[in-house]
């Protein structure tokens, strides 16, 4: 084909070939290209100088002509061990691959230089350290494609990080690719494996069947990993009866199967409510058990079958094996109970994980602090916190001090329930645990307190802070402030209010006023709301921002303070507070609560839509 018909920056097919081009000369010198026509299936990819630089590129572009003259090589092309290390070091210690494959790219097409295995290596490790596997992919590709193929070692090597990409269906053409150029080329067993593991995963179950095949096909022997896979594929789909078949296959094979292999049958057949197999293969699980070599193959098939009887239901099984442990020595026992705990927690029974630590601490067991936790937070969330309280106490025996998290939810719940005395104690309990910040514990129990209408308690927490100079802050302040107005207790709040301004406390901040200002309102005291917001808050030097101003006026609103409300928002404009989609909600709300349909309306036309700021809500 004649060359200037090649002269374009498109891409144009020849023979099966894509190439992008924009120079003539540097086409003419490279000799890969000249040998299209001897390789018609080649598939090589010169990228254009003239695109754009990579979307992953971070550095500041470069003007073309710097580009080039930077990339001009300084050493002989010949010199290959030179440019090996040079793109290696390029890809690993500036971890910057786009500059490596401009840099590679610039020496094939204009320099005539051959891409090497170690080069290729350097480029798909970088892009896939990247997580850029499409290019990946592609750069391996077209380095088959181009008879530049690494040894099997090497390979194998980089299948294996392309299959990080869970893109199964490309990487097995690339090893089609492969086996095609390089016949004698035989790729690992393990990632075969891993092959297969992946099309299970999407429900591609036949498709890995078929894998299966080709890998007697190219003489391996598939081995109890093969097997226990596939298995488990089809348990997956619910094929029970293809996953038996293979099972027999695997004695006829001279493959003996291991506890895992049993532990997904189990699964499958659990999956079809049929209890009366599942406890044969148990049965027969626990006796593979004892043979088992490897033990954490033991301890996966064990968590894979409790994992499995949980999320069938079978409860009872569970607490069953709890107490019979019928797979003796063969797993760890408390690695057992732990997983029995976890699993039952991931499924909601909590009561039932409880139930298993009893068991555990009757033989001599201590559940972990992350299990026993999962268990009394879980109760929290399920409204047994009285059972979660029992729990903390039996469980500051060994040790156990709930997390921050876990303490919130308990305390909370007790609270919500008026339960303050329980609540008291849990407050105590993580006062004593060290390096604790007392501050963070108290505002958390405030904050509990102010579901329990308790304004006394609210009090007492803030002396007795003060007593043991713990000293508070504006968030324990803005805490029993608000509880205060949410219990109508708004003269409390202002003396908290009033001795903040005074020294006494911390200074108040936006907050503060703001949950002062809607208790006010609350209560029907609009002209001492609206002198704290246009008078007391301007003094003491605080300026008022939008979430103040929709708590003035949605109380304002809820009054049927509309004419107010309006003034209101009008002089929240003048002072360049810009409005949102809250503020715009709650004045139109208003105004048609107010029977202001027309006002509306005219509001929604001259104010609303011109500003664009509107969601659906509005």
């Amino acid at each position: 084909m004649e060359l200037n018909k090649l002269l374009t920056t498109t891409p144009k097919k020849i023979k099966g070939t894509y190439i992008y081009v924009d120079d003539a000369v540097a086409m003419a010198k490279n000799p890969v290209l000249r040998s299209i026509s001897t390789t018609p299936a080649a598939v090589i990819l010169f990228p254009s100088t003239k695109h754009e630089p990579h979307k992953h590129m971070h550095k500041q572009s470069t003007p073309k002509h710097q580009q080039l003259h930077q990339l001009e090589p300084t050493e002989s092309i010949s010199n290959v061990p030179y440019w090996n290390k040079k793109i290696h070091d390029i890809c690993t210690r500036d971890r910057n691959v786009d500059e490596a494959l401009r840099l590679l790219d610039h020496l094939c097409l204009h320099h005539g230089y051959f891409l090497n295995s170690l080069n290729l290596t350097n480029i798909i490790h970088a892009l896939c350290d990247a997580t850029r596997f499409d290019e990946a992919h592609h750069r391996f590709f077209l380095s088959i494609s181009s008879r530049c193929v690494p040894d099997q070692r090497t390979c194998n090597i980089l299948i294996a990080r392309l299959l990080a990409s869970n893109n199964p269906q490309t990487t097995l053409h690339l090893v089609h690719s492969l086996l095609q150029v390089k016949p004698d080329f035989v790729p690992s067993l393990i990632n075969y494996n891993r092959l297969i593991h992946q099309f299970c995963l999407s429900t591609r179950v036949i498709k890995a069947h078929r894998l299966f095949f080709h890998i007697k096909s190219r003489g391996h022997c598939p081995n109890v990993v093969s097997y226990t896979t596939l298995i488990n594929g089809y348990c997956g789909i619910g094929d029970v009866d293809d996953a038996f078949k293979l099972f027999v296959e695997m004695s006829e094979c001279d493959v003996v199967p291991n506890s895992l292999t049993y532990s997904v049958l189990i699964r499958g057949v659990l999956r079809k409510r049929d209890m009366e197999n599942g406890r044969q293969l148990m049965g027969k699980l626990w006796e593979r058990m004892k043979d088992e070599e490897d033990t954490s193959v033991n301890s996966a098939s064990f968590a894979n079958l409790i994992s499995s009887l949980c999320r069938e239901g079978f409860f009872s099984e569970v607490f069953k094996i709890a107490e019979d442990m019928p797979q003796g020595n063969s797993v760890n026992e408390k690695f057992a109970y732990g997983h029995m705990i976890d699993s039952l927690c991931n499924v909601g029974r909590n009561h039932g994980a409880s139930r298993i630590v009893y068991i555990m601490r009757n033989r001599g067991f201590v559940p972990s602090l992350v299990s026993y936790n999962s268990i009394v937070h879980g109760l929290c969330k399920q409204g047994g916190c009285t059972r979660a309280y029992q729990l903390l106490q039996e469980g500051t025996d060994f040790g156990y001090l709930p997390s921050e998290h876990t303490y919130k939810v308990l305390v909370e719940n007790l609270c919500r329930e008026s339960d303050i005395h329980k609540a008291r104690e849990v407050l105590q309990i993580m006062l004593n645990k060290e390096d604790v910040d007392k501050t963070r514990i108290y505002n958390i129990y405030l904050r509990g307190l102010c579901l329990a209408n308790n304004p006394t308690e609210l009090l007492n927490v803030l002396i007795n802070m003060l007593q043991t100079q713990c000293q508070p802050d504006v968030i324990t302040l803005n805490t029993v402030v608000n509880g205060f107005c949410k219990m109508g207790r708004i003269e409390e709040a202002l003396k908290v209010l009033h001795d903040m301004l005074m020294g006494k406390f911390c200074a108040p901040d936006t907050v503060t006023f703001t949950t002062i200002i809607s208790g006010l309102l609350n209560v029907g005291r609009i002209q001492e709301a609206l002198s704290l917001l246009h008078q007391v808050m301007p003094q003491k030097g605080f300026r008022s921002g939008v979430v103040t101003y929709n708590v003035v006026l949605r109380g304002l609103f809820k009054l049927q303070q509309a004419d107010e409300a309006m003034i209101v928002f009008n002089r929240m404009v003048d002072e360049g507070v810009a409005a949102d989609s809250a503020t715009y909600a709650i004045v139109i709300d208003g105004l048609c609560e107010s029977g202001q349909i027309d006002e509306a309306k005219r509001f929604w036309d001259d104010v609303i839509w011109p500003s664009k700021i509107h969601d659906n809500y509005v």
